[in-house]
């Protein structure tokens, strides 16, 4: 854990001055200080919902399933039904982790990549497979995360919604539109006009409702198939075509970047009262299939 890490403790005043707490379609935008988690909680589990959680684990990144799934148990939606769907080709290198009442782990083969690209463009194929074949039958929300992060504090009810996106941590203050780092080129079609746009998302925390997310995963990955006929692939792979996609649907929840900071933030900037996931430092050389390229 990187020095000076905040935890996240429950609420007790509900409300905030010092950040936007609603989006400007009047979506919950979520900060700590704006909800009380133990209400929120309470109220979901009297509906019991399923919920997953799709990862994708291929080659060297295995090593950090444990991490994830140990801090997950901690504090990623204690108390409710949970099943992590892990999507690796190293089958036997998932580590076997104790897991309490209602939750379980679900492994499924993929190939090996010779490109970190084709990893992270792939994610939308998965996933959509999953929920066409299996995944609509087993779970209500579907949460994509990637595996090499840890969690540090409270994930839970508020993040629900139909459709979650989850504000960059390197670009929620930026006020230019044209600063964003959407797709520029009008070749692919996660181009956004320098003229249009949000905010900027991550595409390591993101979720809702199945049937919001079938939609948003089928469009995506359809549209990166259209760019590789051309030759193209997005600035940002799947992130790219994420963007655009909330650019045009709009999330129905937005969580702050407490929800993905990253152990590679030195200090953490006041209006981040707390960290609830981080993204693991790591050397890229070494755990990507092409390097850091």
């Amino acid at each position: 854990m990187s020095p000076g890490l905040k935890y996240a403790q429950p609420s007790t005043l509900i409300g905030r001055t010092d950040v936007n707490s609603v989006t400007n379609w009047n979506a919950p935008l979520v900060w700590e200080g704006t909800f009380d988690p133990v209400v929120m909680d309470n109220i979901y589990k009297r509906e019991n919902p399923r919920i997953a959680v799709l990862v994708l684990a291929v080659g060297k990144y295995t090593q950090f399933l444990k991490g994830f799934l140990e801090t997950g148990e901690k504090y990623f939606f204690v108390g409710f039904r949970v099943t992590y769907y892990i999507f690796t080709d190293n089958k036997e290198n998932v580590p076997k982790i104790p897991l309490t009442q209602g939750r379980n782990i679900s492994i499924h083969d993929v190939p090996s990549a010779n490109r970190w690209q084709d990893v992270v463009l792939s994610k939308m194929k998965w996933a959509k497979l999953a929920l066409e074949t299996w995944l609509h039958r087993e779970a209500d929300y579907l949460f994509m995360m990637d595996v090499d992060s840890v969690f540090r504090g409270h994930v839970g009810a508020e993040a629900l919604s139909r459709l979650v996106g989850t504000l960059h941590r390197g670009y929620y203050r930026t006020t230019k539109r044209e600063d964003f780092p959407y797709e520029r080129r009008p070749e692919s079609q996660a181009y956004i006009p320098p003229t249009e746009g949000d905010y900027y998302y991550t595409a390591a925390v993101w979720g809702g409702l199945l049937d919001d997310m079938y939609r948003l995963v089928k469009h995506c990955d359809e549209k990166s198939q259209e760019d590789a006929k051309i030759g193209v692939e997005a600035a940002w792979q799947e992130e790219s075509h994420l963007n655009k996609y909330f650019l045009y649907n709009k999330p129905t929840k937005v969580l702050s970047p407490e929800y993905l900071w990253s152990d590679y933030e030195g200090s953490i900037p006041a209006d981040i009262r707390v960290v609830r996931i981080a993204q693991l430092v790591k050397n890229y050389q070494e755990v990507r299939p092409n390097g850091g390229n």
